[in-house]
């Protein structure tokens, strides 16, 4: 099946957190799966083109008109590139805003991004179903089944929506529609209408052929109040065409025994080279070099509420008390930058903390730290977990979305289980969890016994991308069913 994914970032391009991965690992899974995948994306600033393909394209915008070009990615691993080549709304510093602000005009941005993917699909690489994620991709169904219901060449393709995260939908006023081109007709409560806003993921959500997200539990959860951010009756209407499937995570690139990232690599047969890890570990946070025998904790991650931050930092000092080392990783809310900061003053030797994204620092977390916290107020999947059970590190989340489906709580009795869970979002609560971790980890053999479950883990996406691929089949023949009810 030819098979067009239409994403706001993508790895090796752009980054800004798990959706990158996702878009290439999967996209690569599905070509060996012998399928003909294309991804169509953003020409942000920094990245390179081949060639151009279409100079210029007319895209509507209101009473404006605007003209893009296409440009050529070629061929990475198995999987075409193109980009929308638009200097004027992707020539930025930033991809979705700046200094914590969103750009003012992200739906003139991602409307045209949407209607040069339909037109590219168009005129350059016709694929025969279209797999739009998070709301920026979000018009792209929204046109197909509007301005596009009459057009010969692509109203009949159909459509596979993935929700990453429902927390970021994509809310505009009702004056930006013209602005960006958006139809007046698909603004109503059965359309993309929210509370008298615009709500991009609500016309993903509504227009598509089938939907998805990235774990089982967290299709239930999106499904009811706490979790569904306004959409989840929405959502519920659509039920019998949503689906979980779990992200997969890239082995080739995440695993101590061929991470070319990390300064010595390991397996579960041989684990001295996390010894080595721990030991670079402590040297580049700059903690006490007697931790190689004490726990250290880490932490890579954006910070926000929505990661448990709160949590943390609502026990940092408590949990500090403890004979723990801390080693943190990531950017964000303001505030938490700020606490870690403080922390490695008030707590030198003892919490180091680089505030940014650097990839290889991540890997080196993963595989140097011996418990991994990830005390997400909600997670739709989450890789880093996933990461860490690859790399013995001990994973420390909050059961919810996919951390939930993926990390099995240790049970002693019997030996199983990959790490540690905490249900109700409490400071409390998660205190509790890093203590039963701490509390094993002082017995060497317990502990070697979770590390080894957790390594011998297999998610990778084969499993996932085939899953996909039945969907894309079902998407299929749910239009083409569409279609034909149409013209009787």
């Amino acid at each position: 099946m030819r098979i067009l994914f239409i994403a706001s970032e993508a790895l090796p391009y752009t980054k800004t957190g798990g959706l990158a991965d996702v878009i290439e690992a999967l996209s690569r899974a599905l070509v060996k799966l012998g399928h003909e995948v294309a991804v169509f994306l953003p020409k942000y600033r920094g990245v390179k083109a081949s060639s151009v393909v279409l100079p210029s394209m007319t895209i509507p915008q209101g009473t404006r008109l605007r003209f893009p070009a296409i440009a050529n990615g070629g061929v990475h691993r198995g999987v075409r590139y193109f980009f929308l080549d638009d200097p004027f709304y992707f020539d930025r510093d930033g991809i979705y805003g700046e200094r914590n602000q969103e750009y003012p005009d992200n739906a003139e941005r991602f409307t045209e991004f949407s209607r040069a993917a339909i037109e590219m699909a168009k005129q350059i690489w016709l694929p025969e179903l279209i797999h739009c994620h998070d709301w920026q991709t979000a018009m792209v169904p929204t046109l197909l089944r509007s301005s596009y219901g009459e057009d010969p060449v692509v109203k009949e393709i159909p459509v596979v929506f993935t929700v990453h995260n429902i927390g970021y939908p994509g809310i505009f006023p009702k004056e930006a529609m013209e602005r960006a081109g958006i139809p007046a007709s698909v603004f109503h409560p059965g359309g993309i209408e929210f509370f008298g806003n615009v709500n991009f993921l609500k016309g993903g959500l509504i227009y598509s052929d089938y939907l998805t997200t990235v774990s089982r539990k967290y299709a239930q959860e999106i499904q009811t109040p706490e979790f569904g951010f306004g959409l989840e009756g929405v959502i519920r209407s659509r039920s019998n065409r949503l689906v979980g499937i779990l992200n997969g995570v890239d082995y080739s690139v995440w695993s101590p025994e061929r991470d070319t990232l990390i300064p010595m690599k390991y397996s579960a047969d041989n684990l001295e080279g996390k010894r080595v890890c721990k030991e670079a570990l402590l040297d580049e946070f700059k903690l006490s070099k007697d931790g190689v025998n004490r726990p250290v904790l880490g932490i890579v991650s954006r910070f926000a509420d929505q990661k448990g931050f709160d949590l943390i930092a609502e026990i940092a000092h408590e949990l500090l008390h403890e004979d723990v080392l801390l080693a943190v990783l990531g950017t964000g809310d303001r505030r938490y930058e700020e606490l870690f900061r403080a922390l490695t003053m008030d707590f030198p030797g003892r919490v180091g903390a680089v505030i940014g994204y650097d990839n290889k620092l991540a890997h080196l977390v993963e595989s140097g730290a011996d418990i991994f916290l990830m005390p997400s107020r909600y997670e739709p999947c989450g890789l880093n977990q996933i990461y860490s059970l690859r790399y013995g590190t001990v994973p420390v989340v909050r059961a919810t979305g996919g951390l939930d489906d993926t990390i099995e709580a240790f049970d002693l009795e019997h030996g199983t289980g990959t790490g540690f869970k905490f249900l109700e979002y409490s400071g409390e609560a998660l205190l509790d969890a890093i203590r039963q971790a701490l509390n094993h980890y002082s017995d060497e053999g317990v502990w070697k016994r979770i590390q080894l479950n957790g390594m011998a883990k297999d998610f990778s996406w084969n499993t996932s991308a085939a899953e996909y691929a039945k969907l894309y089949e079902a998407a299929r023949a749910v239009r083409n069913q569409s279609v034909v009810s149409s013209s009787n």
